[in-house]
């Protein structure tokens, strides 16, 4: 493919950009009319060229359902929760009516399954919560999925079993083209390759949906515990190629819970009670596990949030050597920051939930010697950045990640901890999988924005059109300039 009549940086001169076999063959002063070595031609008209977007964490089956789900995230009690979901019953048929995205940590009620009982007698209703942490059923459908529970609102482990149990109760085929439609649709956000975290059996997953269609970005599926031993007998190692665009990713443990939860694990107790979170692996459980999954070739990511779980989760990685990813590192001790660069582990960090988090971390996590998001800290100690959205906690828009972890603030209100602002190329790069420009000889993975990021403001970053997104050397979405 050749690229036309692109800029490469702010106020640069136009080049085209010639690919060739997935890799960047050529770049030249722009020459019109010129042609192709290989493949089309695409005009980008003065448009930026960047290194494209990578998602680096998000659960896309959960991504791809939110799209059709009741949107609660606006509600402020359980009880304003059950007000939309009556609103909304009638028009969502007899089926299970399924809802996403409440944040309960500083609600003055709590979820109960008798307020959805309360408000819609016999329903079967799942919601949800924004972190994906908390699972709240109603009667009906606790019953169903036959789990006996006191209250109906599930959290971490009990969460994402519950989440599965619910995806045995779906169509497969009809999910299995909602998460395809969902790959092409982060091909239009710029974005040509993911790592899917979701709770499953992702091999069998992508190996089934390989079977109706490629992808249209390159996925990187995580194996959980449960599925560990199975990929272990098969002898395969992160990064082995499993079907058309689909790699084995990294082994996920989730260590600690959550912030909104008041599950992750601390050092100092949340405010109100004597809890500091919980560990949902022992320390010595968490060493075994990586320990195996390493020795036969697959790299750990770890979910750590709270300070005291980060601080277990690098003594494991120091442990049992190998380097590997720390999943969202919300909360870190200073000391525990110097950390990641010396064990060889990646921050795979999430910019929107900094924003999403604000008001809860400065009700639940203040005056604490540990510092929150604290993005610029682990750049300048070293430590490799990769931002992913996590959706559906946040949506995966890669360029309201860039901003947010840029300005630190996603509204009228002024930037949350300025302190730990990145400079716009750190965090480009973190959003372009570690790239931070175009040269001979890299992967033909591109993405076209009407305007380059270094004239735009906060505001107008996130809304930049993407009118171009190449994956090795083959436009996966063409846009217009409007």
């Amino acid at each position: 493919m050749l690229i036309r009549s692109v800029v490469l940086a702010a106020g640069s001169e136009f080049v085209d950009v010639q690919t060739v076999d997935g890799r960047i063959a050529d770049v030249s002063a722009a020459q019109p009319g010129s042609r192709p070595i290989e493949g089309d031609v695409l005009d980008g008209r003065g448009a930026a060229l960047l290194p494209s977007f990578v998602d680096n964490h998000l659960h896309l089956t959960q991504w791809a359902a939110s799209l059709t789900r009741i949107d609660v995230s606006g509600a402020d009690s359980a009880v304003d929760l059950v007000d939309i979901l009556a609103r909304s019953n009638e028009r969502h048929g007899t089926g299970i009516l399924r809802a996403q995205g409440f944040r309960d940590a500083l609600w003055p009620d709590a979820p109960h399954k008798d307020v959805l009982q309360n408000a819609l007698p016999g329903r079967r209703a799942a919601v949800t919560s924004m972190d994906l942490h908390t699972l709240w059923l109603s009667p009906a459908l606790l019953a169903e999925l036959g789990i006996d529970h006191p209250t109906g609102v599930l959290r971490d482990h009990d969460c994402m079993e519950g989440l599965q149990a619910l995806d045995k109760l779906d169509d497969t085929d009809a999910g299995d083209r909602d998460a395809l439609a969902a790959t092409a649709e982060l091909a239009r956000r710029g974005i040509t390759a993911i790592t899917d975290f979701e709770y499953a059996d992702n091999r069998a997953v992508w190996t089934r949906r390989s079977q109706v269609a490629a992808p249209s970005v390159d996925v990187d599926f995580a194996v959980w515990s449960p599925w560990l031993e199975h990929e272990l007998v098969l002898g395969a190692s992160t990064g082995a190629r499993v079907g058309d665009n689909i790699r084995l990713g990294p082994l996920k443990v989730m260590f600690d819970g959550s912030l909104n939860t008041r599950t992750a694990c601390c050092h100092d107790p949340y405010p109100g009670g004597t809890s500091s979170g919980l560990l949902l692996e022992t320390p010595e459980g968490l060493v075994e596990v990586m320990r195996r999954a390493f020795d036969g070739g697959i790299r750990p990511a770890i979910h750590a949030i709270g300070d005291r779980a980060n601080s277990l989760a690098l003594d494991a990685f120091e442990t049992v050597g190998g380097g590997g990813r720390i999943e969202h590192a919300q909360q870190l001790m200073p000391a525990d920051i110097v950390r990641f660069a010396a064990a060889g582990v990646a921050a795979s960090v999430q910019p929107q939930h900094a924003m999403s988090d604000r008001d809860v971390a400065d009700e639940l996590w203040s005056g604490r010697s540990s510092i929150g998001y604290p993005y610029l800290s682990l750049h300048r100690a070293g430590a490799r950045l990769l931002f992913g959205s996590d959706a559906p906690v946040s949506p995966p828009a890669p360029l309201d990640a860039v901003a947010d972890a840029v300005w630190r603030t996603d509204d009228e209100r002024p930037a949350w901890q300025p302190e730990e602002a990145l400079p716009l190329t750190v965090a480009l790069a973190a959003a372009c999988g570690g790239r931070r420009s175009i040269a001979t000889g890299d992967p033909a993975d591109l993405v076209l924005l009407a305007e380059h990021p270094a004239l735009l403001g906060n505001r107008d970053v996130r809304e930049v059109p993407v009118v171009g997104t190449i994956r090795s050397g083959v436009a996966t979405f063409v846009g217009s300039r409007k």
